[in-house]
């Protein structure tokens, strides 16, 4: 086993730490900006990040940061550079390497993730401005109407997840391996048994491909979605029970010497996000450490504070760590609502 990417893996997913997906593309982080009428400028883009990576005492509650290619390039306005300002505080800098999605051609409402070719010339190139991991996001569809996924695509997602991952540890970096079941868009109407049946066999499919292309396992982290039901299902569940539904189904499938487990937030607003995850870290021990790696479930209240304004910036970063405490708390299974308002 190499004992670089096992030791940055770990230090991913050291206690009470999780990771600020800050990896938005232009046009995604475009939308986010439209929520507060805030023009998608170079300008801006750097602007919101600069907020988030300069917040004061980030490197408590995040261990490492996944950027978009602008974003590793990119300096404070003072002229320190993003990587730098975030290794200063001990988080370790990451990178989106796919490059989004595409229709699946032989199944076009489902999706394929671009981004293989001349991969490992560009890791080579991540590695020099300072990335020590990386992330890949494969996307699986559930549409009962359709019979969808298939398994041709379930299949073709895990082989284009497990070369990614096999690219990047021979280039020295740890690879996040995401495979997000989606609980939302048109199409999210199906109930939590569903989400757990095509996620059990995402994973099975992935961990296959992990091992025939002799991936190792203790040198990767896991980005999963938890086990819920599609936005538009209408079903209730509790946290106890989405946590309950997802641990039964990792214990039976997930290898035991994996580092960790960094959850997407998916659709969740925040606070379900750090309840979930709560809840999850309250069933006694496992075998791995559950974390996050959370997007809009830690940038949502701060970008609407910070509204493109400088003087909002330093409540929008009190509101960010706020929110990456509450998730820290919750990888110790020790959040409560009652805290949100302490």
């Amino acid at each position: 086993m190499n004992n670089k990417l096992k030791k940055i893996a770990e230090q991913m997913v050291a206690p009470g730490k999780g990771i600020l997906a800050a990896d938005e593309s232009t046009p995604t982080i475009g939308k986010h900006f439209d929520k507060i009428g805030l023009e998608n400028t170079k300008p801006n883009r750097q602007a919101y990040r600069e907020m988030l990576f300069s917040t004061s005492g980030i490197g408590q509650y995040i261990s490492g940061v996944i950027m978009y290619d602008e974003t590793i390039r990119q300096s404070t306005a003072s002229g320190n550079g993003f990587v730098s300002v975030l290794q200063n505080e001990g988080v370790l800098p990451g990178i989106k390497v796919d490059e989004g999605t595409a229709p699946d051609p032989n199944s076009p409402n489902e999706k394929i993730t671009k981004g293989l070719n001349g991969l490992p010339e560009r890791l080579k190139e991540y590695a020099s401005l300072g990335a020590k991991f990386t992330k890949w996001r494969a996307v699986i569809t559930i549409d009962e109407n359709q019979n969808l996924p298939t398994d041709e695509n379930l299949r073709r997602n895990a082989q284009d997840l497990a070369q990614y991952a096999k690219f990047v540890q021979e280039a020295g970096l740890v690879p996040i391996v995401e495979p997000e079941v989606l609980m939302d868009g048109k199409y999210s109407t199906h109930s939590i048994e569903k989400c757990a049946e095509v996620t059990e066999k995402t994973l099975n499919y992935l961990f296959e491909e992990l091992k025939n292309a002799e991936v190792e396992t203790e040198g990767i982290i896991l980005k999963p979605n938890m086990i819920v039901p599609g936005e538009n299902s209408g079903q209730k569940v509790s946290p106890d029970e989405i946590a309950q539904a997802t641990i039964t189904l990792f214990r039976k499938i997930l290898p035991e010497n994996l580092p960790g487990i960094v959850f997407l937030s998916g659709g969740q607003s925040e606070i379900e996000a750090t309840e979930n995850l709560n809840a999850m870290n309250k069933m006694g021990e496992l075998p791995w450490r559950l974390s996050f790696s959370y997007g809009r479930a830690l940038q949502d209240s701060a970008l609407k504070i910070w509204n493109g304004k400088q003087e909002n910036v330093p409540a929008a970063q009190a509101k960010f760590l706020h929110r990456a405490k509450m998730n820290s708390l919750a990888t110790f299974g020790k959040y409560s609502p009652d805290l949100e308002n302490a």
